[in-house]
């Protein structure tokens, strides 16, 4: 990873000088000559290094390190000071400041610091990659073929600002993916946020994501923020987009391409610096042959598209899936359950997973709340599952999956009584998701 550096310096031929050399060295360096452009710069997009003069005219380099330290703690900061100095150099230590040089310049001596900054940020770069593989914050745990290329994918594009289309069936975890790539992005310290487009109305839809004025419409008695502002610097994910309206994809595709947007109502345009990732269960080829989608959000959108699998696909992740849940849940509920008996884990593996890696957690959480032995039993797990993998083995002939699927949906329903909402919750998808595999029996 190449490192970026700011040099905040007001001599224009210092600064000049410095960011040649540190260019020269195979930086990536930008320079400006106080520190309010300083600050202004960081604010578009994450610096490693400040390099900051301590005598500016306007905000000096003390003011300039005690707000980049308070709004942007992952950029470290080097305060230059003059000969004889040295009280202000260490104050700045004391508030700070990563470390000092005196002027004039030894070239040779700030080399080596921003060599040594260089190797920390390698070594936190390398500790991300890491984290990412063995699960931090939000765990991606599997070790299926298909696993691994979705990991080397992430791993690939953290240091890109690519879009990426998330596509996979509901429960796969595309949300949790999308999150991924923003904690192992540049973006990692600034705001991720999520829009589900499938719970909203057009008129709502285009509130939340372009904000509004004050009487723009019926109930807007106060102008309000969208979530493109609310996320200006860091990530804004988007769920569900093929549910989005033409009217809305047409807007969208303009702020993803120049940055910039009206509020509803509003008639001064608003700039933002946001990565955007998208995703969707539907075909979304299927929808733009029909014109549902346009083809130009597509391709904006699909500069790196990540399908995750189902869960039926990757039977080997059933596993380790079932047990980071298990340990997640038992944990919560204060149990010590130590894993699966085989013949639950083979009850497991058998079944079709309508509903992904949400209905296992879903599954696995259930059987926890059950289970009083030390190791999840099948009669801890809910019974129709039970039933379906035997039927499905034992059956005279071979079922496909959207039979098997389809059936246990049905059963699911019997036993809500026609309760599609509840259902749904217990399949772990959405009621759109349960109302297509249900549809397909009438195709069929």
């Amino acid at each position: 990873m190449s490192l970026k550096i700011l040099v905040a310096e007001d001599e224009a031929i210092t600064l000049k000088h410095l960011t040649y050399a540190l260019g020269a060295e195979g930086y990536e360096v930008a320079g400006v000559g106080n520190g309010l452009d300083a600050l202004r710069r960081i604010e578009q997009g994450p610096v490693d290094l400040l390099i900051a003069d301590i005598k500016m005219p306007g905000m000096d380099g003390l003011a300039l390190l005690a707000e980049v330290r308070a709004k942007h703690p992952g950029t470290a900061v080097i305060i230059v000071t003059g000969f004889g100095s040295v009280e202000s150099a260490v104050d700045a230590m004391k508030r700070g400041a990563l470390d000092y040089v005196t002027k004039p310049y030894n070239l040779d001596e700030l080399l080596l610091k921003v060599r040594r900054v260089a190797e920390k940020k390698r070594l936190e770069h390398d500790n991300e990659a890491l984290r990412l593989a063995l699960g931090g914050a939000h765990r991606f745990v599997g070790r299926s073929a298909a696993f691994l290329r979705i990991a080397e994918t992430i791993e690939s594009i953290r240091d890109s600002d690519c879009t990426v289309l998330l596509t996979g069936e509901s429960g796969v975890g595309k949300g949790l993916v999308a999150r991924l790539i923003h904690e192992n992005s540049p973006r990692c310290d600034r705001p991720f946020l999520a829009l589900n487009c499938a719970v909203f109305t057009e008129e709502l839809l285009a509130s939340e994501l372009f904000g509004h004025e004050k009487g723009a419409f019926t109930g807007a008695v106060a102008a309000k923020r969208g979530l493109l502002e609310v996320a200006d610097g860091g990530t804004l994910f988007l769920d569900e987009i093929a549910e989005m309206s033409p009217a809305l994809q047409a807007k969208l595709l303009t702020v993803i391409e120049g940055g910039e947007f009206f509020r509803v109502g509003g008639t001064r345009p608003i700039r933002v610096d946001v990565r955007f990732l998208a995703a969707t269960n539907q075909n979304l080829p299927a929808l733009l042959a029909s014109g549902q989608f346009r083809g130009d959000l597509f391709y904006r959108l699909n500069v790196m598209g990540i399908r995750i699998p189902p869960l039926r696909e990757r039977v080997e992740d059933i596993k380790p899936l079932a047990r980071h849940f298990l340990e997640k849940h038992a944990r919560k509920a204060g149990k010590e359950i130590r894993g699966f008996a085989p013949e639950a884990l083979a009850v497991l593996k058998a079944y079709g997973f309508p509903g992904n890696v949400r209905e296992l957690e879903n599954i696995v959480e259930r059987a926890v709340i059950l289970e009083k032995d030390e190791r999840i039993r099948p009669e801890s797990l809910p019974q129709s599952i039970a039933l379906f993998s035997v039927e499905a083995i034992a059956a005279d002939r071979v079922k496909t999956l959207e039979e098997l699927n389809r059936e246990y949906a049905e059963k699911v329903l019997e036993h809500v009584e026609q309760n599609k909402a509840r259902a749904a919750a217990l399949l772990g998808i959405s009621r759109t998701s349960l109302w297509r595999i249900l549809k397909r029996e009438q195709a069929d």
